[in-house]
């Protein structure tokens, strides 16, 4: 049996911790024996221990990819559990007292933007690749445009494999469940749209807002959704309000059981120009059969086929997004095609099962020397 410990360093949940606990749900259990390690206070804890895996908590390193401090109480938990494989949810402090305490250590790059110049060329480049080749057996980018980071500043693509978030699939729910949910959003027979992203410039929440008004002119009856809250909600709403259009727009904040909105989601938008790597939402929307209309950054294009699945627009291009958005709202041959491909690029590609069987062959074939 593998002994593997997987660490995280996020206080909150986000998509990072999401993929986690997805991979602890799923784990032959019968071949790996896994625990977690988590900063204390987060909110991973009561999710990971609801599933009966053990939790480590330690003070240090909270949200933060490299604590010099939590590497010697890192070290400490890895020497007294000793670990065959060490698995890091974006903590480089686990990588190196991963490697000091003799296990093999593997990372998931669970983001994609574009990499400082100050580590993507010349002498920078060279080190970060010495750096990170040296703390690692292997690699996993969540998306191609997550492995072209990597390799462009300096990491062997030999140690890196693609391996693609998946998500278990949302509950069917029936039409009169979905008339009681369309009462609770104030839905009688438009159609809606939404977008479930941290509200942060770099999200494009203002291209969706703008496209909104857009599509609303043209007499399209619909609403659209903006779930979720951040630091750029205040702007947001200014925004909507000077357009004019605070009932056709609607802000939820953080919804906990976000997958009743997405239940009565006709078309759902992702508009990311700065980060985005495989958006679980937007594999959570295509298991019950949600179209999508994204941008080309990060990747998008790698959930997204275009005509297949959805379409597909230039990243900060409201007019191309609006334009899209008539299409799959307006045609219903269109819709239903692309509706029948979310289903069918899903259960092909972007299942849980598929995502966790591939980190372990990972995982394997680390402890066999084949990478």
């Amino acid at each position: 049996m593998i002994k593997v410990i997987e660490v995280s360093s996020d206080t909150n949940i986000g998509g990072a911790g999401k993929c986690l606990i997805t991979l602890l749900e799923n784990f032959d259990y019968t071949r790996y024996d896994v625990s977690v390690v988590l900063p204390k206070n987060s909110l991973l804890k009561e999710h990971i221990e609801k599933l009966g895996i053990r939790v480590t908590e330690i003070d240090g390193m909270a949200d933060k990819s490299l604590d010099m401090g939590a590497v010697w109480k890192l070290k400490r938990v890895f020497d007294a559990q000793k670990p065959d494989i060490v698995h890091t949810h974006g903590s480089m402090s686990a990588r190196i007292a991963g490697r000091l305490s003799g296990a093999k250590v593997v990372y998931t790059r669970h983001s994609v933007f574009p990499p400082s110049p100050k580590i993507s060329k010349g002498v920078g480049k060279v080190i970060n690749g010495m750096v990170n080749n040296s703390l690692a057996d292997g690699i996993i980018a969540v998306a191609e445009a997550a492995k072209d980071n990597l390799t462009d500043t300096g990491i062997n693509p030999k140690k890196i494999r693609v391996i693609l978030n998946g998500v278990d699939g949302l509950k069917e729910v029936s039409e009169s469940e979905k008339d009681d949910i369309r009462k609770r959003f104030g839905i009688i027979d438009e159609k809606v749209v939404s977008i479930v992203a941290r509200l942060e410039d770099i999200k494009g929440h203002k291209y969706f807002i703008e496209a909104a008004d857009t599509v609303l002119k043209k007499g399209v009856n619909a609403k659209f959704f903006i779930a979720g809250t951040g630091s750029y909600e205040g702007e947001l709403k200014k925004f909507v309000k000077a357009l004019k259009r605070d009932k056709d727009i609607i802000f939820t904040g953080f919804i906990k059981d976000v997958d009743k909105l997405m239940s009565i989601t006709n078309v759902q938008v992702n508009a990311s120009y700065g980060t985005e790597a495989t958006s679980l939402a937007l594999l959570e929307g295509m298991s019950i059969g949600i179209p999508a209309v994204v941008s080309d950054f990060g990747g998008n294009p790698g959930v997204i086929k275009d005509g297949v699945n959805g379409f597909i627009f230039p990243q900060k291009n409201a007019k191309a997004l609006s334009e899209k958005l008539l299409k799959v709202l307006s045609d219903d041959d269109v819709y239903q095609t692309l509706s029948r491909g979310a289903r069918e690029v899903f259960k092909t590609t972007f299942t849980a099962k598929a995502m966790t069987e591939n980190t372990q062959d990972l995982y394997d074939d680390v402890m066999g020397g084949l990478i």
